[in-house]
């Protein structure tokens, strides 16, 4: 079901969605991987599609911390509301990921201590990714980390630009393998 789900959305939107298959658990748990989930107070996923990182993070996750999802994919929140709607302290988003700060202040969240993207930087038009980045940035507390996967190394310049530090790795076992980028300042 998700898979058909996310294939059928990639159609309608294959801008926006930016791969045909959702990602596997493979690239989930390298993307949760650095995420120190007994000290985080507040995380942010963009773009959680069908929710693959986020089984990850809300399995992890200890009672108190807050985790925002924010997409823009109408079929995609309406799905995420309905697996979680039992969930306590997630805040699900149908929106921009460009708009993260006012979601952070409409909701009173101070800082980010981790963002965990799954947005397609390669398909975004580079004032969009350019906006979601600063942003993302600018929130994150100090040691705190962005997290995302690009199909190649294309983009790693453009988020060099907003992160001193990236560390990456490579998950072969996903369709087509990813490279996971660990970005902090």
């Amino acid at each position: 079901m998700r898979a058909f789900s996310f294939i059928f959305q990639y159609l309608l939107n294959p801008r926006e969605i930016g791969a045909v298959l959702p990602s596997s658990n493979y690239l989930a748990e390298k993307m949760v991987d650095s995420i120190d989930f007994h000290n985080a107070k507040y995380i942010v996923e963009l773009g959680p599609g069908t929710g693959v990182f986020t089984n990850k993070i809300i399995k992890s996750r200890i009672e108190h911390t807050v985790v925002m999802l924010i997409e823009s994919n109408k079929e995609f929140c309406m799905l995420l509301e309905e697996r979680y709607k039992y969930e306590r302290n997630l805040i699900i988003i149908h929106g921009s990921a460009e708009d993260i700060n006012k979601y952070t202040k409409d909701f009173n969240i101070p800082y980010l201590d981790y963002v965990v993207s799954g947005l397609p930087f390669a398909s975004l038009p580079k004032s969009v990714s350019r906006d979601i980045l600063i942003n993302t940035k600018n929130l994150l507390r100090k040691n705190g980390i962005f997290i995302t996967f690009q199909y190649t190394l294309f983009k790693k310049g453009l988020i060099g630009h907003y992160f001193k530090h990236i560390n990456i790795t490579r998950e072969y076992r996903n369709i087509p393998p990813a490279y996971v980028f660990g970005c902090s300042n």
